[in-house]
């Protein structure tokens, strides 16, 4: 049985690094955030944006949509994983929560 390319979920993962330090520079990174939400991506982290895509055609698209509203300085970088390698993605945290803490000193007692 042969997979479609429209079976397979995929994340488009939209990171960008754009200059905010004048008022336009600002007001155009803003409209930039503002069009990846309209295009159903979620914020994840600061200027990281993502989208659950069904199959390559939607990325294709979505990549393309993208390309048609650069901003005209920063950089944006797009990657496209499959739901499973996005499902493998390692999420940590700064300190531990006391809770944490406790639980390995109790460990540590026995």
């Amino acid at each position: 049985m042969s997979v479609k390319n429209n079976d397979i979920f995929m994340r488009l993962i939209v990171f960008f690094d754009l200059p905010v330090i004048k008022k336009d520079d600002r007001r155009i990174a803003a409209k930039f955030r503002k069009e990846l939400l309209n295009e159903g991506f979620i914020m994840i982290q600061f200027s990281v944006y993502c989208r659950v895509c069904r199959g390559y055609d939607i990325v294709e698209r979505e990549i393309r949509r993208i390309k048609n509203v650069l901003p005209p300085k920063g950089n944006i970088r797009i990657l496209s994983v499959t739901e499973k390698q996005y499902g493998n993605m390692l999420f940590l945290t700064g300190e531990p929560k006391n809770d944490e803490i406790i639980a390995a000193k109790q460990l540590l007692l026995f």
